[in-house]
């Protein structure tokens, strides 16, 4: 279960554009976001490397904090 802090991550729209990288990845995949802790967790069979990838594509600079 791959978890990211994405500090750049401020607002709803910052929200829906990460959970839409997300989506493009694996539209199966559960999310959790946390804006006041700009923390994402993504439950998925799919690699952190590719969301990782998906949500820094996006415009966002995620960090892996677990997985």
């Amino acid at each position: 279960m791959p978890q990211f802090q994405v500090d750049d991550m401020t607002c709803k729209h910052c929200e829906a554009t990460i959970t839409k990288a997300i989506q493009e990845v694996d539209t199966q995949a559960k999310i959790t976001i946390d804006l006041n802790t700009h923390k994402v967790e993504i439950v998925s069979d799919k690699p952190a490397s590719l969301f990782a990838n998906s949500i820094t594509e996006a415009g966002y600079t995620p960090l892996v904090v677990g997985h």
